[in-house]
């Protein structure tokens, strides 16, 4: 296959193989063409191009990326944007060489997730089963927050479940991960009892817009909205309403903040990673490992706050 006449091709090119053949993620395509355009921008400027670029000018630009002030996350996942496309380039025979491989990132810094104690969890709870105009929403955010800290799932795969993966008072939910790749997740009796009265109310509100004219909608958690169902943006407002509401401190609180909850919280109960890796929905351990960090720093916490050998002399005294 012949190399593609413009940079822009090339981006274009290298992202639908990436769908197509990866099932990448929508918003990973989206970082990957920003990125890859910032160089092709970069390279245009330097009198180069994706087919002439040597390591001296992919590290150039990493350099000025540093000069600008990017954060070391954003500097590591523009290498990881060149190494791969110039890692498909040299495959498709593009390029005789790949003059990425060799170069070494800014590597990322393991920032420990923030997460919530039981007791914060219990409150967000308390307070899903308290908030909302009428009783449906009441019994809707319930039900939101109920399979939300049962399962671990990602905010995305929750709001755009299919109702049919409901039906039938399922012990476990099918859910489409990232990449297309599915996984069973278990639930819990509470997280079973808030989605059968949701189910029921659900299912009164939807024969009612039907009768008046509307489309039966296909997703556990309908809108009206262009998309069909409830959206992030939504749901990140209402999660920041319930820790007002429950009072937990909203710097803390975000739909991940309960995916990380849900990990930690097995974690310190005797789970194993390879357990929590599945129910995640991982594609590898190391990026659940970083569980046992924030488990290994509470306990550390927890010694030093109760351990009578801990304390200060002069405390003691």
């Amino acid at each position: 296959m012949s190399a593609p006449a413009t940079q822009d091709l090339w981006i274009s090119t290298f992202l639908e193989a990436q769908a197509a053949e990866l099932g990448a993620a929508t918003n990973t395509l989206l970082a990957y063409g920003r990125d890859l355009k910032d160089f092709s921008g970069w390279l245009d400027r330097h009198k180069s191009s994706f087919a002439t670029a040597e390591r001296d000018q992919i590290e150039g630009y990493l350099i000025d990326c540093d000069a600008e002030g990017l954060a070391r996350s954003t500097r590591a996942r523009r290498l990881s944007a060149i190494k791969q496309i110039y890692r498909f380039a040299f495959e498709e025979g593009w390029r005789d060489t790949n003059p990425a491989i060799q170069i070494k990132g800014p590597g990322r810094q393991k920032r420990l997730p923030k997460t919530l104690d039981v007791p914060e969890v219990d409150r967000l709870l308390n307070a899903a089963r308290q908030t909302g105009r009428n009783t449906t929403e009441k019994v809707r955010n319930t039900c939101l927050m109920e399979l939300l800290y049962a399962t671990g799932m990602r905010v995305t795969e929750l709001v755009s479940l299919p109702v049919s993966s409901a039906r039938g008072d399922p012990r476990m939910l099918l859910v489409l991960g990232k990449g297309g790749k599915e996984r069973m997740v278990p639930l819990s009796p509470p997280a079973r009892e808030a989605l059968a009265a949701w189910l029921s109310l659900r299912d009164e509100a939807e024969e009612q817009h039907v009768t008046n004219g509307g489309q039966r909608s296909r997703f556990l958690f309908p809108s009206r909205g262009k998309s069909g169902h409830l959206t992030r943006h939504m749901f990140f407002h209402l999660i920041k309403e319930l820790a007002v509401q429950g009072g937990v401190s909203p710097e803390k609180v975000t739909p991940h903040t309960l995916r990380h909850a849900f990990a930690t919280h097995l974690l310190a109960n005797g789970a194993d990673l390879r357990s929590i890796q599945t129910l995640l929905g991982h594609a590898d351990v190391a990026t659940t490992e970083i569980y046992t960090h924030v488990l290994n720093e509470r306990l550390s916490e927890l010694v030093l706050e109760h351990h009578p050998l801990a304390k200060d002399p002069v405390e003691k005294g």
